[in-house]
């Protein structure tokens, strides 16, 4: 039979796909020797067997039980005895790290009847309650689906009767009152007794992680970070250790180096007398962990110790969870942790002069997304006094208005507003605010609180633990120390580097990593330019896929070199007939005579020139893609609705001068579905002299930049073309143009064409045959393949689509592997078989989107263009695919 459940020991960090990153690491650090409190793990097979049929597999029952007494013997004690009772965990645990999977489940073992041998065994009856109030409340918000708001204002209650603040004010009295309070609460609500069998309680805790992988929160979290539906989690069982035992107990957060700016340094968070999630909860605010050298100075020297060891064995930054009993030390969890993009790139070139991994392996732990992150604007120098101090939780500058819930930040997000989510502290149910909002600000809780990890891993900017801010959530406002009341809506700046809080809206500038990139900053002694300085140059050094720029304007064409762009892969020309120019095209198009023609292309001519000259200086000696005039026609004619009211008007009141005859000439060239009509080559084969002024145009500027001392690299895309025929006859008259040219002033130029069309992909070797080179238009291809208006789909069909698990992520995001890119991938086979030396390039937004660049370079593309402000994550991501981009030690999600 299959096995479904493995003790720690039989496991290791390879088997993630079948424990879960959670289980992989904890069956780790036992074979490692570390202080783990026994335990086993049910698998993710196991997960998705139960949610294929409703039920648990068969025997998983009969697995969990021997695996439960394997556990009870290593213990001594026996889950649910009732003078000394084993108690255990439930945590779930996929193969990614999901802040919207189930909570943890402790105290799992507690009855009416074995809370007394608890008491007894630990001698603390106040322990006793406070676990046994916790499982019920645990239990019946995450198991049974009570409103967790119940127990929160039973415990405010409590609190309030007896005149105090905290939870450790309450005693042991105070405890047995409150979890009868829960336990009432449980029947009223769930309907049902809480479970007097500890049997009974692990089983549906099981089924409830099971259960949790379809939660709305889960699957929120994997579509934003495009994780698969069909993975299912892992279920980790655990023996319970208590850090609620006083003062020589305690339970906390630790990371090997800073998850935030990727310095090396002793971090984290411990809070003492406290147990399970209570320091990432953020319902007390913790102490800084060097603050534990002092309380504990052995527990604390031999965590040193392991964090050391467990960052040698994993070679990155670890995230630690750990839990002090009674002055031992438990390591609880373990994973490579989650960090900022800036601590990416230190952590990544940190670890390469530390000799721990190479250059290739630095270039693999930081991604394109990551640098794009970096790439943003900062808040400019300012002397404007913070409202509030909090921990700088998540780098960034972030501006927009203060929502309080989860709901209202998607909602006015959606809206098109810019959003900053105000809590106290959030917890799992927030994560789609999370997503949706520009930062978060929560009074409470450290760089471990949930807020402050669900940002990192979702790159929010994030201040947290401003005590100072009285957060009133339910009256939507928050009050500053002086007084100010801000209420929903109001604009406030936060700066996660900083962890300051500001009112109003504050001026950004320019990222230091853009000025880098831009020449405008060397990388001096900053540790993070200098960072993305050596990864950068070595992503170069290795990447195969030059990358292109798209760029229409010689201010785009500047931009673009100087980020690195080693050439312009697309040059759209329709782009330069807008504003004032638009007019001389409405003409050429509407001409009913040669001489109108004649007239309108000799006024075209000259300006079509001028910009082809300043493109080909300012990218001198790089090639240079102009396509020819691919617009939609509808885009240069007059508004047929309008004018069909003009004439309607003109004509009621009797002038003569209403524009009939122009109405007819848009009726005749009107078209019911223009992204299909007269488009591309058509429109250079049905409107006389424009293509063939387009290429006079080109080659007069390559001539006089051959003049002026030059080396034009002209290179001539017909777009659309669906048929070698249609090239044939474009490029035909293209050549004469250009060879006429040519014989005067040399200057190499090659014709190639725009794969755009299904049967264009399909036919590639018959066009190869006519054509130098091939650039992929995956905008158009996509929309082809699919059937889909990309604007009309985008925003209605799309939600559904990503909703139901259509597809995980736009396919106008990230390319189609099994649709668009089959016919990229044929093609370029094809095309290669026709044409040995045929030069293969992408240059729709694909070619600068960091998931697909590794596809288009197992493809065997040369090229990638982007826009010039992408040029750098391709360049980056370029690097990456050459030095292979399998899963290596870092789970960034």
């Amino acid at each position: 039979m299959r096995k479904y459940v493995y003790d720690f020991a039989e496991g290791n960090r390879a088997m993630a796909d079948l424990l879960g990153g959670k289980g992989a690491n904890l069956a780790e650090m036992t074979v490692m020797g570390l202080p783990v409190p026994p335990g086993f793990t049910i698998t993710t097979e196991a997960c998705r067997a139960y949610l294929a049929t409703g039920a648990p597999p068969q025997g998983l029952a009969e697995e969990v039980g021997e695996h439960l007494h394997a556990l009870e013997r290593a213990m001594g004690r026996k889950l649910g005895q009732v003078d000394e009772p084993l108690l255990v965990s439930v945590r779930s645990g996929a193969r990614f790290s999901m802040p919207g999977m189930m909570d943890t489940v402790l105290d799992i073992g507690l009855t009416d009847e074995s809370v007394a041998g608890l008491a007894a065994w630990s001698g603390d009856e106040r322990l006793a309650w406070d676990s046994y109030r916790r499982l019920v409340q645990m239990f019946g918000t995450t198991v049974l689906g009570v409103e967790p708001g119940h127990f929160s204002d039973a415990l405010r209650a409590a609190k309030l009767a007896k005149g105090v603040t905290g939870d450790l004010e309450l005693d042991a009295a105070d405890l047995r009152a409150l979890t009868t309070t829960f336990k009432n609460i449980v029947r009223e609500h769930a309907g049902r007794e809480f479970p007097q069998d500890p049997r009974e309680q692990l089983d549906l805790a099981i089924r409830s992680v099971f259960e949790s992988w379809n939660t709305e929160r889960a699957h929120v979290y994997r579509r934003a970070e495009h994780i698969p539906e069909d993975l299912g989690t892992a279920v980790n069982v655990c023996a319970m250790v208590f850090g609620n035992l006083g003062d020589d107990s305690g339970t906390g957060v630790a990371f090997t180096r800073d998850p935030a700016t990727g310095a090396p340094g002793v971090y984290g968070d411990y809070l003492a007398d406290a147990q399970g999630e209570d320091v990432v909860a953020g319902i007390r605010n913790t102490l800084p962990l060097h603050r534990l050298a002092e309380l504990q100075p052995r527990p604390y020297e031999q965590l040193m110790a392991i964090m050391r060891t467990l960052e040698e064995h994993y070679r990155d930054l670890c995230d630690i969870e750990f839990t002090i009993e009674r002055g031992k030390l438990w390591m609880l969890q373990t994973r490579v942790g989650k960090r900022t993009a800036a601590a990416a790139f230190r952590i990544a070139e940190a670890l390469r002069e530390e000799g721990v991994i190479d250059a290739d392996e630095a270039l693999r732990r930081v991604t394109g997304a990551q640098l794009a992150q970096l790439m943003f604007p900062r808040f400019a120098d300012t002397a404007t006094r913070p409202v509030a101090t909090g921990v700088a939780a998540s780098p960034g500058a972030a501006v927009g208005e203060v929502v309080f819930d989860s709901a209202t930040a998607v909602r006015r997000a959606e809206a098109g507003a810019a959003v900053i989510l105000v809590r106290k502290e959030t917890n799992p149910d927030d994560l789609d605010g999370l997503i949706h909002a520009r930062g978060v600000l929560t009074s409470r809780g450290g760089k471990t609180s949930h807020a402050a990890v669900v940002a990192r891993g979702l790159g929010r900017t994030c201040v947290c633990g401003a005590e100072s801010l009285n957060v009133d959530a339910a009256n939507r406002r928050f009050t500053t120390a002086d007084g100010t009341v801000v209420a929903e809506g109001d604009v406030i700046s936060i700066d996660g580097t900083a962890g300051e809080v500001y009112l109003g809206r504050l001026a950004v500038v320019p990222s230091p990593v853009v000025d880098y990139f831009e020449g405008r900053r060397p990388p001096g002694r900053d540790a993070l330019l200098q960072a993305v300085d050596r990864i950068i140059t070595h992503a170069d050094a290795r990447r195969r896929l030059e990358v292109r720029a798209n760029a229409d304007t010689s201010d785009d064409t500047r931009r673009a070199r100087r980020l690195g762009a080693t050439g312009v892969g697309l040059c759209r020309t329709e782009h330069m007939f807008l504003g004032d120019r638009r007019v001389l095209v409405e003409r050429l198009i509407l001409a009913e005579t040669d001489a109108e023609r004649e007239s309108a292309l000799a006024a075209l001519l000259p300006l079509q020139r001028e910009d082809f000259v300043r493109i080909l200086e300012e990218m001198d000696g790089l090639p240079v893609t102009i396509r020819l005039l691919d617009p939609p026609l509808h885009e240069f004619l007059p508004d047929r609705t309008a004018l069909t009211a003009q004439v309607a008007v003109a004509q009621a009141l009797g002038r003569p001068d209403a524009p009939e005859t122009l109405l007819r000439a848009v009726d005749r060239l009107h078209e019911q579905n223009p992204m299909l009509g007269t488009r591309g080559v058509r429109l250079g084969l049905v409107v006389p002299g424009l293509y063939e002024m387009q290429v006079r145009a080109i080659a007069e500027a390559a001539a006089i930049r051959v003049r002026a001392g030059g080396t034009p690299r002209v290179e001539i895309m017909i777009p659309l073309v669906g048929d070698v025929r249609e090239l044939d006859i474009m490029a035909g008259r293209a050549r004469r143009i250009l060879d006429a040219i040519t014989a005067e002033t040399q200057f190499p130029y090659e014709i190639g064409t725009m794969i755009e069309l299904p049967r264009a992909a399909l036919t590639a070797g018959r066009i190869a045959g006519s054509a130098e080179f091939f650039s992929f238009g995956t905008n158009d291809l996509t929309q082809t393949v699919w059937g889909f208006s990309r604007d009309d789909v985008e925003a209605t069909v799309f939600p559904a689509y990503i909703t139901e698990g259509i597809f995980a992520v736009s396919p106008f995001e990230t390319i189609d592997r099994d649709g668009v890119g089959k016919l990229i991938a044929d093609a370029v086979e094809a095309g290669r078989a026709a044409r040995p030396d045929l030069v293969l390039g992408v240059c729709g937004e694909h070619g600068g989107d960091p998931a697909s660049i590794g596809f288009f370079h197992d493809v065997g593309l040369d090229y990638v263009s982007c826009s010039p402000f992408r040029v750098p994550v391709a360049r980056l991501e370029a690097g990456r695919a050459a030095v292979g981009q399998a899963d290596s030690a870092v789970d960034n999600r």
